[in-house]
């Protein structure tokens, strides 16, 4: 099951005896935990009715016996095993078990054991950020439904997720805006999560959230001067654009919200040159590719007129290898930066 078919589950009362949240998500997997969490011991004392567990620092049969314990004035007891990943299932863990034939199996195993036939009143919630699928727990887990899936969310569904979440926060934002964040912050929820709180302070209760208001609180890059960038080095003019990159460069970030301002401007430019190849007008154009308003569209329409044909994908993977490399070089970050001007202002046959 997803992360939120979980937490309705839990808000509903369905509250599972052992779950299973697995995925390289943090954010995901802790919303999911705080509402099982909170509907396992309801009206219950934390206190009195939480044991926390971390795997490879606990033996096995300690959380085994803490699952066997009665809640204390709470519907149900909270047993919580973090980074089960630390079992290894192939090794035994002989000096956990109380096997007497010395055949002890490995924790993950034990696990799957109990939760064949779990205690009534426990909750047993078992975090990993990653585990093999062919473990006993994992195929037991599809099998019986509770496995939550806490994936990192595809960059495609990136955007839904941010008007999602901001909607959530009570701010109406476009699908433009919603691109532009996903393309600046990645695919990390915790991150984006943060720059929308920072977001809806800044605009304030029930304010949308706009470009403008990314570029004063995330990029510290106004949009309208990414566009000038691009439009400098569509014109192959490398001493304006190295000289418009020295007016907005912040060393602080690296230049990684420039990398992503600068994609996103190449992504828009893409989708709507694909609309108007198939013979869409410009007006319909902007529609299938979100651009609002419609002139805006229209300046678009003029800057792509600038490019050679396949240049703008040469353009994104130029910009894409630049972001890699911000992350992983230790170049200084302003010389990475130059490069990717330079191949992009270099003119191709």
């Amino acid at each position: 099951m997803t992360p939120d078919e979980a937490i309705k589950r839990a808000e509903s009362g369905d509250v599972l005896p052992v779950w299973l949240l697995a995925g390289e998500e943090r954010l995901l997997r802790d919303q999911a935990l705080a509402a099982i969490t909170k509907a396992a011991i309801g009206g219950g004392l934390a206190e009195l009715n939480l044991d926390k567990f971390t795997a490879g620092e606990t033996p096995i049969d300690k959380v085994v016996a803490a699952t066997r314990t009665v809640p204390m004035m709470a519907k149900r007891r909270v047993v919580l095993v973090r980074g089960l990943e630390r079992w290894d299932a192939s090794s035994a863990d002989a000096s956990a078990s109380g096997d007497d034939d010395g055949k002890a199996l490995p924790p993950l195993d034990r696990l799957a054991e109990y939760a064949k036939e779990p205690v009534d009143t426990t909750c047993l919630v078992l975090v990993a950020q990653k585990l093999d699928g062919r473990r006993k727990l994992v195929t037991l887990a599809k099998k019986a439904g509770f496995l939550v899936d806490c994936a990192t969310v595809d960059g495609r569904r990136l955007p839904g997720w941010i008007k999602q979440r901001a909607e959530a926060k009570g701010h109406a934002i476009d699908p433009e805006t919603c691109e532009l964040i996903a393309e600046i912050g990645g695919p990390d929820l915790s991150y984006l999560d943060d720059v929308l709180e920072r977001l809806s302070l800044y605009v304030g209760l029930g304010a949308p959230i706009t470009e403008d208001a990314v570029s004063i609180c995330v990029t510290r890059v106004k949009l309208a001067d990414t566009w000038k960038l691009v439009d400098a080095a569509s014109t192959k003019d490398l001493g304006k654009v190295l000289a418009l990159f020295a007016d907005v460069y912040d060393p602080r970030d690296r230049g990684l919200p420039l990398v992503g301002a600068i994609a996103w401007s190449l992504r828009q430019l893409l989708k709507l040159e694909s609309a108007l190849r198939d013979g869409a007008s410009v007006d319909e154009a902007a529609r299938r590719a979100g651009i609002y308003p419609a002139f805006k569209a229209r300046d678009h329409a003029r800057k792509l007129k600038a490019f050679r044909p396949r240049e703008l994908e040469r353009w994104l993977v130029v910009v894409q290898e630049t972001d890699v490399a911000l992350k992983s070089s230790r170049r200084a970050p302003d010389a990475i930066l130059e490069e990717m001007f330079t191949r992009l202002c270099r003119r191709t046959a």
